[in-house]
């Protein structure tokens, strides 16, 4: 890989123009726009950008971060500045992670076109890169850092630098030993292969030579058979065969010599650990494995809670953005708060607050376009409506025009069903979550008190916040169209428009927009051409579980705040988990979370609750936990419940599951760390102190967290060697989360790096575990080196 994106930067027009470098205007706001220089480095790897032609140029991106690049007519941003700049000279480059856009119009389309398929093509290369390339490309960045002179070589001076650069606490004399073996030239300088060759002096790995050692007859190789007994009595592959072992040798053994003998060397034995086989997280769980043909509300749904919002909920900006990236990141629910907009178009915005708006057209419209890039399975629109009869109309244009096929209008095979589709069943459609006019067969539940009005979460949430969440406060309004006569209720059939319209048609009409409800509240009501697109998704309040029991039906769904979902799990956690194995529950952030945090969603995943909205733009232990649950499965969005929750005379209560409940002893040895990040880059002499902290997520009495002692200043090769041990009553519902801190005896201890993932995905054995940033991006090749091991039942002690 090294050598062909070596050949592309010699022979690639494009890439030699970007080398070259080009003039670019940078575009943040409708009032910041900057002129900036813009040079691909000579690596291919990183770009950097200068404010003058020959000025002092900085770090603008890595390639490595760059997710992928769109042309200007698909940049929210630019299309806003049409009248100034042109869209065919604009693109955007799109981060992973929650990092900001950058959006740069180019002096021509040709040079704009130059940029595209340059980034393009590297953003590929980077991407089909294995392990050890990605090592290499880290190395690249690490030598073009240090090459203070850009000279293409590195004094020992430099190598000091560069050596506190990197975590690298390390005697002077020692060093210099190390650098004198790696200089071949005796130039009194490292070039290229000599600084590979530095950088493998310094990551030697003790531990896993012993290890390698244990099972190798000469300490050489490991033959076959060797490496088959490692596989079934360390790694727990109990169906591990010699053809599969035979696999894995020609997979990471780097010699052909090795692979025509059947042997692993050292090198191919530390390969094979650190890639995707020898990784912590089961390969086989991550393609889709579980079964998708059951109804949908036996499944996890990865939710979103204000998706438009890319900021806090007060201030904060509205964009397309956020259902992009949430879509992107597996998310099937996504929510849309709808208000009547200017010339007659609705926005989408936070009510009541000072949030920014966008059309309601162009949320539709990018929901076409993203909706099953990474997942096939349904996409849920949950529609918070607060617009006037003659919007809603409008709305419901924009979802049939704009969404076509993709639109579910009507019930799969055109009758009533007598249960949720599947997710299967369902691909590549989109349903829409919403009020919806019903018609109520029982007579006697006229005589309750209705509720009118298009009231939603945000409403409520004013009004409960006003309280702090101390009284019971009011959910989601379920929208029935009561047209009052004195002998009967007339309302409309679930899945029959037709006569919904010609019931409104014949109603008497007080004012335009609006229709009488029962108790003479005359208040704006729901639209049937919108009514008509809620088929399985209609939404209700809740009242209590015995009231759902008694009124509800499978298709209908109701929202619950996190405070009142909390306190049901804690009063009735049996009967939530009975309600959730035939109905859908979302739940959703209080409204006091005003700066978008989020609650642990693993809480409600414990009552079987599918829809647990987070607010998806806050990155923090939260979303690690939501991330790591769904990265399974494929990363499709859904997530198959554990059979007790899916049972619907399920004995199972989240804060009192019974004991023993398929329990498990867990042991972590924490054994070592490998490249760790530097946290201030700013501060060259700083080298962080790293601990390891485990934590697990689960019901109640099995949420515990345990860490190692810190190891002073060494980042880049750590050494712990310490065993935790947790007991596990539920391990169905637990999740696993390493965190590297940087101890610091006079403030709280500095996030490093996590990895987060399900009990169930877990392997045995010596596992590398590849550490991600708060953004949940690749902090490659950054590392924590584990044995793990499971025992049944609770019996086990620390050692």
């Amino acid at each position: 890989m090294a050598s062909l994106l070596q050949d592309r930067l010699t022979t690639d027009q494009d890439l030699l123009l970007m080398q070259e470098g080009m003039p670019m205007r940078k575009v943040r706001s409708k009032s910041w726009k900057k002129l900036r220089y813009f040079r691909l480095q000579n690596d291919g790897m990183t770009v950097w950008h200068a404010r003058q032609a020959r000025g002092s140029a900085k770090p603008s991106f890595s390639i490595s971060d760059v997710e992928t690049i769109r042309n200007g007519h698909d940049s929210e941003l630019l299309r806003s500045l049409t009248e100034e700049l042109p869209l065919e000279q604009g693109f955007t480059v799109v981060f992973h992670g929650r990092r900001s856009n950058l959006d740069l119009v180019a002096n021509s389309v040709e040079e704009a076109q130059i940029w595209m398929r340059g980034l393009h093509l590297l953003v590929d290369l980077v991407t089909s890169m294995d392990h050890q390339e990605r090592l290499d490309q880290w190395l690249s960045d690490w030598f073009q850092r240090g090459d203070k002179n850009q000279d293409g070589k590195m004094s020992f001076q430099e190598v000091q630098r560069l050596l506190h650069l990197m975590n690298v606490e390390m005697d002077q004399e020692y060093a210099f030993s190390l650098f004198q073996a790696a200089d071949t030239s005796q130039s009194g300088t490292l070039e290229g292969e000599e600084f590979v060759e530095f950088y493998k002096a310094l990551t030697k790995r003790a531990e896993v030579q012993e290890l390698f050692e244990s099972f190798s007859a000469d300490g050489q190789k490991l033959t076959l058979l060797e490496f088959l007994d490692f596989l079934r009595e360390e790694q727990k592959e109990r169906d591990c065969t010699s053809e599969l072992a035979l696999e894995l040798i020609d997979r990471y053994e780097p010699s052909d010599s090795g692979k025509l003998r059947h042997v692993l060397s050292m090198d191919g034995f530390l390969s094979y650990l650190c890639s995707k086989d020898g990784d912590i997280f089961n390969p086989a769980c991550l393609p889709i494995y579980q079964d998708m043909t059951q109804p949908l509300n036996h499944y996890f749904i990865c939710s979103s809670h204000n998706t438009y919002l890319v900021g806090d909920q007060l201030c904060g900006q509205s964009s397309v953005e956020g259902y992009i990236r949430a879509l992107k990141r597996g998310c099937r629910c996504v929510e849309v708060d709808v208000w009547d907009g200017p010339s007659g178009e609705p926005v989408v915005y936070h009510g009541h607050t000072l949030t920014s708006r966008i059309l309601f057209k162009d949320v539709v419209a990018t929901v076409a376009q993203y909706a099953f890039q990474t997942s096939d399975y349904p996409v849920i629109l949950s529609l918070e409506t607060h617009c006037s009869w003659e919007q809603q109309q409008t709305m419901a244009r924009h979802l049939t025009e704009i969404l076509g096929e993709q639109l579910l209008s009507t019930t799969l095979d055109g009758v009533l069903p007598t249960q949720l589709p599947s997710p299967e069943e369902l691909r590549r459609k989109i349903l829409v979550k919403g009020k919806k006019l019903t018609l109520e067969e029982d007579l006697e539940y006229e005589e309750e008190e209705v509720e009118p009005g298009l009231e939603g979460e945000h409403e409520s949430e004013l009004a409960l916040e006003s309280q702090f969440e101390t009284e019971s406060e009011p959910e989601p309004q379920e929208q029935n169209l009561q047209i009052k006569d004195k002998k009967k209720v007339v309302t409309c059939p679930l899945f029959c428009p037709s006569i919904c319209c010609q019931i409104v048609a014949q109603a008497p009409i007080s004012k335009p927009g609006s229709l009488l409800l029962s108790q003479q509240k005359s208040k704006t009501i729901l639209c049937p051409a919108l009514s008509s697109l809620v088929i399985y998704l209609k939404s209700v309040s809740f009242r209590s579980f015995t009231h759902s029991k008694k009124h509800y039906h499978f298709y209908e769904i109701s929202s619950f705040s996190e405070t009142k979902a909390k306190r049901l799990i804690k009063e009735a956690g049996n009967e939530f988990v009975q309600h959730n194995t035939w109905q859908l529950s979302r739940v959703y952030p209080s409204g006091l979370r005003t700066d978008s945090s989020n609650y642990n969603p693993q809480e409600l995943w414990n009552a079987g609750c599918q829809m647990v909205a987070m607010n998806m733009q806050t990155a923090g232990l939260e979303m690690d936990i939501c991330d790591g649950h769904f990265r399974q499965n494929g990363g499709c969005g859904y997530v198959l419940k554990p059979d007790f929750l899916r049972d619907n005379q399920s004995s199972f209560h989240p804060e009192r599951p019974i004991s023993p409940f398929k329990a498990q002893t867990l042991l972590i040895q924490v054994i070592s760390g490998q490249q760790l990040p530097k946290l201030n880059k700013t501060k060259e002499g700083s080298i962080v102190d790293p601990l390891v902290k485990v934590q697990i997520f689960g019901v109640r009495l099995d949420t515990a967290r345990q860490e190692t002692n810190y190891v002073e200043n060494n980042g880049f090769n750590p050494y712990w060697g310490q065993t935790l041990c947790f007991r596990v009553l539920v391990p169905e519902l637990a999740m696993l989360r390493f965190v590297v801190m940087d101890y610091d005896w006079k403030s709280r201890n500095d996030f490093i790096g996590q990895y987060t993932l399900p009990w169930s995905c877990m392997q045995q054995g010596y596992r590398h575990i590849h550490l991600l940033s708060k953004d949940g991006i690749s902090l490659c090749p950054a590392s924590i080196f584990v044995y793990i091991c499971i025992r049944e039942g609770l019996e086990g002690d620390e050692s």
